[in-house]
């Protein structure tokens, strides 16, 4: 079987900005929600049986704490915020499994699903549908890939070198010395990304630099470190076969009803199971 792991957070802003741009007229509330449950019905269409579908429930996480300049959900537009936790109940009613994430992220729901699905002998191939750069820490050979929608890429362990210069395993370190601007800690300055993809290359990860090659800025390089790092422990399934669509609950005629989206139970009802 092949398992496909979704980032529900960047599929909803998807949704919302290529709505906004493409859109005429007054938009529908739950439109963008309505427009992830329409992308996940076309992976069953193409042949998906086995999905899940990480959120972040609330923006902020644990590396909050760490770092008190770490994304927030401040300045998300209201019209876009209300729909987070409607598409979390959506998804329920359409028999797909969530995963809503209040101390970790969603990027760590899908690092712990990758894992948890990779060591299972049933799985063929893990694929990763998100664009995050630290997700490529997760990929491993051609058994755990990344897609990234973007780029129009799947991106296997090969294809993480040929990005980053640095194989999945250092993406951690590299982002730390490089920063993430959009999970908002800088990285170290002077350092660029091929001196950071050099220097790991060389050394290996940043625990194992000489002590003169960071000097006083090697905390700081392990701080971000620890905030790039996905977790993978979160208990998220037990067997993967609970991430098995059999098709939609009940109540998702309710959320049809709701969204003002009728094409949404047809669609539903005629996927394959």
């Amino acid at each position: 079987m092949i398992v496909h792991l979704v980032d529900g957070t960047y599929e909803l802003f998807r949704q919302y900005y290529g709505r906004l741009k493409i859109k005429t007229g007054k938009p529908r509330p739950l439109g963008a929600a309505a427009g992830v449950l329409h992308s996940v019905l076309e992976m069953f269409e193409t042949g998906a049986t086995h999905l899940g579908v990480a959120t972040d429930h609330v923006i902020e996480s644990f590396r909050n704490d760490l770092w008190p300049d770490y994304k927030t959900g401040e300045g998300i537009d209201r019209a876009l915020r209300i729909q987070f936790t409607p598409l979390e109940e959506a998804l329920t009613a359409m028999g797909v499994s969530v995963w809503p994430m209040v101390d970790l992220e969603a990027d760590d729901a899908l690092a712990s699903a990758a894992w948890l699905a990779s060591q299972d002998p049933r799985v063929e191939k893990v694929c990763i549908w998100a664009n995050d750069k630290d997700l490529a820490q997760c990929v491993r050979g051609d058994r755990v890939v990344q897609v990234d929608r973007k780029a129009k890429q799947i991106r296997n362990e090969d294809g993480v070198r040929a990005k980053f210069g640095v194989g999945p395993e250092l993406i951690p370190d590299y982002l730390a010395l490089v920063g993430d601007a959009q999970d908002g800690y800088p990285g170290l300055p002077g350092i660029g990304a091929a001196t950071a993809a050099r220097m790991l290359n060389r050394y290996g990860p940043i625990e194992e630099f000489p002590a003169d090659a960071l000097g006083d800025r090697r905390q700081q390089a392990l701080l971000f470190k620890d905030l790039a790092t996905l977790r993978t422990d979160a208990p998220l399934f037990s067997d993967v076969e609970e991430l098995h669509w059999s098709g939609p609950t009940d109540a998702f005629p309710a959320w049809t009803e709701r969204m003002s989206d009728q094409n949404l139970a047809e669609r539903s009802a005629k996927a394959p199971r």
